[in-house]
């Protein structure tokens, strides 16, 4: 005699278009679980028979049924079928263990405030602003601060991120130290010291997320709230906000001709000073050797450290590569970061900052307690592309592009733009500036130009104190040089309506 199914009491609702049958049923079947419908211990008919009673294929039934299982709704028993879970997950997470009634709704309503007592934050969070970061949209003329990510190897990458994650070890999956994976400390120290002029040891590398991070670092190690806190004027608003979060008084100092100027008497005891050497952030100047001997002999007179941001000058086109800060430095005062989301992409989240010996401890102690240490696989992903070569030939090839870019810019400028902007001949950088004549404001121009589609910065939005002349800053490595034409066109309309 035949055997006949046991129906199942199952409503299932619309199926929205794009949904997978098996989860559709799966949420289904979750639903009559969490409402009461179908209780603990109840058993379950066959997969032919429900896929019989509700018209689907079986292989769906079978994969809603492996889904609920592993979620720990279902329990699957030999001989005896497939069942309802006696403990169901959701009661294990709630505060009264499996004894609590099953819930009859999976919606979570918002928590109620009491606006008569409202939390007490630490100084720290009611001091922190946030931070924009980049756009969700499509990369434009003229973006500042971007590589051009669609020439990134991908394919490259992932091959080596395949292969990593196929060979990883115990010792990889466990983790690494603080300061970073050993190897790719090793891989750094010989970029940094052969490529930037950098002293260093591979212990002296801490392995970061990127610069805001390493300026995060550098705050908890030196700053304590009221101290003292020299920053380029205009400069870069990431750093500010990360000392002014942590209590600094933020001291501007200003810029010429050499770079940023040697912090005099009057402007206080500074703690630490905040600069960008290579290619100053955002005028483009590079600090002057004088200057540079200069700064170092004042923070070894004073006591000061000196953070140096090393954000973008592996894209140098003019001349040979301008030796770091930190190349100079016999005293111990200088803290040097960098970050490789300009030359790769910023998802990447790896970058480094090197410290002198003698807080090496110190610094490891305050990362221990604070990431822990940085994610392995990525770090040796990111050493294999260093090791084998990967690196050097992607950082060739991006230079060639981007000084193509920037002479596109340069000549575009000077046919469309004389009139009102005077482009500076840059030397290095992902970016430059447009000094405006007379006049014009850089406000009223970034509006009117993003109206027609185009991105333009005014170094107004990167000072804190008045500008003896507005300037416009302009990227040119993200965009091809067809956008870069038509970001030209378009600002000088926006020029020749505003005159």
């Amino acid at each position: 005699m035949a055997r006949q199914a046991t129906p199942l009491p199952l409503a299932l609702p619309p199926r929205t278009a794009g949904i997978p049958a098996a989860r559709w049923l799966a949420n289904a079947i979750r639903r009559e679980i969490l409402d009461g419908r179908l209780r603990s211990g109840t058993r379950l008919p066959a997969t032919r028979e429900l896929a019989q009673q509700q018209g689907l294929s079986r292989g769906t039934i079978v994969a809603a049924f492996e889904d609920l299982a592993a979620q720990g709704y279902l329990e699957a028993n030999v001989g005896s079928g497939t069942c309802v879970s006696r403990v169901l997950p959701d009661e294990l997470l709630t505060l009264g263990g499996p004894s609590t009634p099953t819930r009859t709704s999976t919606r979570t309503e918002p928590q109620k405030v009491n606006p008569t007592h409202p939390q007490r934050l630490s100084r720290f969070a009611q001091r922190a602003r946030p931070f924009p970061g980049f756009g969700e949209t499509a990369s434009r003329a003229f973006r500042t601060d971007l590589p051009a990510l669609d020439l990134f190897p991908t394919a490259l990458w992932a091959q080596i991120t395949s292969r990593r994650t196929r060979r990883a070890t115990a010792s990889q999956l466990r983790g690494c130290g603080p300061l970073g994976e050993p190897t790719l400390q090793v891989a750094l120290a010989d970029y940094l010291t052969h490529s930037r002029g950098v002293v260093c040891a591979p212990e002296q590398i801490v392995v970061v997320s990127g610069v805001q991070e390493a300026l995060d670092l550098a705050a908890r190690l030196l700053i304590d709230p009221g101290d003292r806190v020299g920053i380029e004027d205009p400069g870069y608003p990431g750093a500010a906000l990360v000392f002014e979060a942590y209590g600094a008084k933020v001291v501007p100092l200003a810029l010429d001709g050499e770079g940023m100027a040697v912090p005099s008497r009057r402007q206080g005891n500074l703690r630490l000073v905040y600069t960008t050497p290579a290619h100053q952030f955002p005028t483009c100047v590079g600090m002057s050797l004088p200057r540079r001997l200069a700064l170092l002999d004042w923070a070894r007179s004073t006591g000061a450290m000196i953070f140096e941001d090393d954000y973008d000058s592996e894209f140098r086109y003019v001349g040979r590569p301008v030796p770091a800060l930190q190349g100079l430095d016999r005293h111990g005062v200088v803290l040097f970061a960098g970050s490789l989301s300009k030359v790769l992409f910023p998802s990447l989240r790896l970058g480094y900052l090197v410290v002198p010996l003698n807080l090496v401890d110190r610094v490891a102690a305050l990362q221990s307690i604070h990431t822990r240490h940085p994610p392995v696989l990525e770090q040796v992903v990111l050493r294999d592309f260093l090791a084998e070569g990967h690196f050097g030939r992607h950082l060739r090839r991006m230079r060639e592009i981007y000084a193509e870019r920037l002479t596109v810019l340069l000549e575009g400028a000077r046919e469309k733009l004389s009139d009102a902007l005077e482009l500076s001949e840059i030397e290095a950088g992902l970016q430059t500036v447009g000094w405006l004549r007379a006049g014009l404001e850089g406000e009223t121009i970034a509006h009117a130009a993003a109206a027609r589609g185009i991105e333009v910065t005014p170094l107004s939005r990167y000072a804190r104190r008045p500008l003896a002349r507005e300037g416009l800053q302009l990227g040119f490595a993200a965009v091809d040089a067809r956008e870069i034409r038509r970001g030209v066109r378009e600002l000088a309309s926006v020029f020749a309506k505003g005159r």
